[in-house]
């Protein structure tokens, strides 16, 4: 038997009522909630359960609302029995991957992931950043487009590397649309604009990132109790001062999604399951790598799912 990695997404997989059904029958998840709400000293649950949408999707409400809803998601699985060899999150998703390592406490994650989110959104003033992924180019021949915009005066850089022939560009708008344009006139099959309220992971985040430096300065780091598989480099840590420095990184560098789960695929995972909202990552996954097997848990339904099939092997 292979072994076995949980992965959690990030921004954009939130939907107003994830984690409700959850939390109305099980009281665990229920708790999870209101430590979230408590911590926060607001009713991130009422936002999460009722929206509206508009107000979820705020990456600072977006952002502890994954957190929350997937770990609620996650101690259901922990208590199945199931362990993970190895654990990896989508750019948030891996404060996520983080609290299911042990590395971070779930109340401690979740105060840092709204002050990222704040931070994230002060960090360029709205309008003036955005993202896009270019889809059908190899990495090297978009990053050389998108180091001569930079180089034009127009930053803009490669924000996610998700899976072959899926590539996000982050930075300031006109770099965007210049380096998206050029992407095209050099053979991209397409370019799709994101509704995000800003450059994610391009260096327009570093002032974000030195205020969420002072934030990781307050909570508790521990050393992880599981590999997790880094963002910012796709190999494992598990020390607390490289997640501490990772984590800060991470912010400004781009998140290398398709060599983390080739990583995880030549240490022996042939299992992945995707716990969280919606199912991205299962389907990246899949576009790397067609022979692994891949499990979402994203309610009730799909953990029972999920779970007679792995303890039916």
């Amino acid at each position: 038997m292979g072994k076995l990695a949980f992965i959690f997404p990030g921004q954009g997989s939130q939907t107003v009522g994830m984690g409700k059904e959850l939390a109305e029958t099980d009281a665990k998840a229920a708790s999870i909630f209101q430590q979230a709400d408590e911590r926060l000293g607001l009713s991130l649950s009422t936002i999460i359960f009722e929206g509206p949408q508009q107000t979820l999707t705020l990456t600072y409400n977006a952002q502890p609302a994954l957190l929350t809803t997937s770990i609620a998601l996650f101690e259901k699985v922990k208590e199945a029995g199931l362990t993970p060899d190895y654990v990896a999150g989508h750019s948030l998703g891996e404060y996520t991957a983080l609290v299911a390592a042990g590395a971070m406490s779930f109340t401690d994650a979740v105060y840092a992931v709204r002050k990222r989110g704040e931070f994230m959104e002060e960090a360029v003033p709205a309008g003036e950043g955005t993202m896009a992924a270019v889809l059908g180019m190899e990495a090297n021949e978009l990053a050389a487009i998108t180091k001569q915009i930079t180089e034009e005066g127009k930053p803009v850089q490669l924000a996610n590397l998700n899976c072959p022939g899926q590539i996000v560009i982050s930075g300031a708008k006109e770099g965007v649309e210049r380096a998206a344009q050029l992407a095209k006139e050099k053979g991209a099959k397409r370019v799709i604009p994101l509704e995000v309220s800003g450059p994610f992971h391009s260096s327009l985040m570093k002032p974000a990132a030195e205020k969420l430096a002072n934030v990781l300065n307050e909570v508790a780091i521990h050393d992880a109790n599981v590999p997790v598989i880094a963002n910012v480099t796709a190999k494992p840590m598990t020390e607390k001062e490289m997640i501490q420095t990772l984590l800060i990184e991470q912010l400004y560098s781009p998140v290398r999604w398709e060599e983390s789960v080739r990583t995880m695929i030549e240490f022996g995972v042939d299992t992945f399951v995707e716990i969280g909202p919606g199912k991205v990552l299962s389907g990246l996954v899949k576009k790397i790598h067609r022979d692994v097997r891949v499990y979402a848990v994203n309610d009730t339904a799909s953990f029972e799912a999920t779970i007679a099939a792995l303890k039916g092997e």
